[in-house]
């Protein structure tokens, strides 16, 4: 009888990984075929980088977060400064359209250079670069390399010293290498609108999410396989990398704007916002008083303010 019960749940829980890895593959068919590219696919040395383009002026390059796109960037913000600027989204590697550099994780460094190099091939020159909360490190590590240097830089909520938090369990779930793979399948199968629903509540707090932003950020391509494992290995990496490159931070003299709000409790501002402010001879430091981990939808108006800043300090016109 133990052996027949134990060939039974074999057996259901072979059924249900079957159907999980056809429902993950139709989820992310549909997730393709839904939300298509909407900028230029770059090729960069057989490197696929998806850009967006609007705009003319000078020129400033946006950078998303962890587990985003270019569509959170081009919802609101993207338009805003197109009125004054000639604005390029870019998918980071793993992200989006952007494919993964490496099966191990995609470092800052090799994602910065990535970026620069698509932003070169497209036309960028002397990018005001703004990067949002994992961005804002991929935009740090970008000001340190000389691939293409920035004339500014707008850190948003940025992710830039190290922290004493241990990786969040569904990080390390998706980012483990034994079982990661049959989380990721799980997760691309059954996540619910009402999870997703819930996860964009808590990332907002305290503001809600702009009407229609559900909808529009293309959550579908972010529960892609490969864009889960893509993420929970930058994660799980980062951490290491931020020991690493926080120490240079004083090397970077350009123009700096730093925007955080106070009660963020993602990237918390007294460990982040403030240090680095510190940390960088040429920053200008612009707490937003009780504005969460999204100032560029939350405080749009003053997200804009900061990249003019950078922009005038900089000298481009």
């Amino acid at each position: 009888m133990i052996i027949k019960g134990i060939f039974g749940l074999v057996v259901v829980f072979a059924l249900v990984v079957a159907v999980s890895y056809v429902k993950a593959l139709r989820n992310e068919a549909r997730a393709r075929a839904n939300f298509p590219a909407d900028g230029q696919l770059v090729d960069v040395d057989g490197q696929t980088v998806h850009v967006v383009q609007m705009g003319l002026g000078p020129d400033v390059v946006l950078i998303h977060g962890s587990g985003g796109n270019t569509r959170d960037m081009d919802f609101g913000l993207a338009p805003a400064l197109a009125q004054n600027f000639r604005v390029t989204v870019i998918d980071r590697p793993g992200h989006g359209h952007t494919p993964a550099i490496s099966p191990t994780g995609d470092t800052l460094a090799d994602q910065a250079r990535l970026l620069a190099r698509a932003a070169q091939k497209s036309g960028v020159e002397q990018p005001v670069v703004l990067g949002h909360s994992f961005g804002g490190a991929v935009a740090l590590a970008w000001a340190l390399d000389n691939t293409l240097p920035p004339s500014a830089l707008v850190i948003l909520a940025g992710a830039s010293n190290p922290w004493n938090t241990p990786l969040p369990g569904l990080y390390q779930a998706t980012s483990h290498p034994v079982f990661g793979g049959l989380v990721r399948m799980m997760l691309s199968a059954w996540v619910s609108q009402s999870y997703i629903e819930s996860s964009i509540v808590e990332v907002f707090s305290p503001q809600p999410a702009p009407n229609g932003y559900r909808d529009y950020i293309a959550s579908p391509l972010i529960l892609r396989r490969s864009a889960l494992r893509a993420n929970a290995l930058q994660r799980r990496n980062l951490l290491d990398q931020i020991i690493t490159q926080a120490p240079q931070y004083g090397s970077i003299t350009i123009p700096v704007e730093i925007l955080h709000g106070t009660a963020d409790q993602t990237v918390a501002f007294a460990l982040h916002a403030d240090p680095l402010s510190h940390q960088i001879p040429q920053s200008v430091l612009t707490p937003l008083p009780g504005i969460g981990h999204m100032p560029h939808h939350s405080a749009l108006d003053e997200t804009v303010a900061a990249v003019m800043r950078a922009a005038e300090r900089a000298d481009l016109r």
